[in-house]
C-alpha cells in the first residue's frame, strides 16, 4: 500500500537532507518527493508516497515527529485528500499520428505546451493514477522524454 505523508517544516537549509536520511536510514523507499515553501515563508510542506504497510508508516510517522524541524506530520492516506501531479511527457509526433496524438491529449485533459518537428511535449496535471494511465496510452506514439514533479497533496477539511 502506498502512503501519502505531508510534513510541515521549518523552511531551513538541511532539512529536507534530515527528513530523506531519517527516512533512507531505516531501509525505507520513497516513490515521489516534493517540497515547496507554503503561504508562509518560515515553513514548507514535504509531500512524499512511501509505499509500505501500517507498520512501515507508524515508525516513519513517529520517527519524523522526533525531528527538530518538524512541525507537523500528516498521514493523508486515510484521511479524505486532494491530490495532485504534473507531468511533462515529449511525444515523437510526425505528420502520420500528429492528430492523433492531438486528440489523445484532449480526451485526457492534456495540453499541448510545445510542437517541434518530429515531437510534442504536452503536459498533463491530474491523480497519479490519470497521469499513469495517460503515459499508457500514449506510449504507443513514442515517448521521447518524462518528467514528473512527483505528488502534492491537501487534506480536506472534514465536515
Amino acid at each position: 500500500m502506498k502512503h501519502v505523508i505531508s510534513i510541515m517544516v521549518e523552511n531551513r537549509p538541511g532539512v529536507l537532507a534530515r527528513v530523506i536520511g531519517l527516512i533512507s536510514g531505516r531501509g525505507y523507499n520513497i516513490d515521489s518527493l516534493n517540497v515547496a515553501p507554503t503561504q508562509d515563508v518560515t515553513t514548507s510542506r514535504i509531500t512524499m508516497t512511501v509505499p509500505g504497510d501500517d507498520r512501515v508508516l507508524e515508525q516513519v510517522t513517529k520517527q519524523l515527529n522526533k525531528l527538530v524541524d518538524v512541525i507537523k506530520v500528516f498521514d493523508l492516506t486515510e484521511r479524505k485528500y486532494i491530490d495532485r501531479e504534473l507531468a511533462l511527457v515529449k511525444v515523437f509526433s510526425s505528420t502520420k499520428n500528429r492528430s492523433a496524438v492531438i486528440e489523445l491529449a484532449a480526451l485526457c485533459r492534456a495540453e499541448i505546451v510545445a510542437v517541434q518537428n518530429k515531437a510534442m511535449i504536452i503536459q498533463m496535471v491530474g491523480a497519479t493514477d490519470a497521469v499513469d494511465n495517460f503515459l499508457e496510452l500514449i506510449k504507443p506514439h513514442g515517448i521521447v522524454d518524462v518528467s514528473r514533479t512527483g505528488v502534492i497533496a491537501m487534506g480536506k477539511a472534514e465536515g
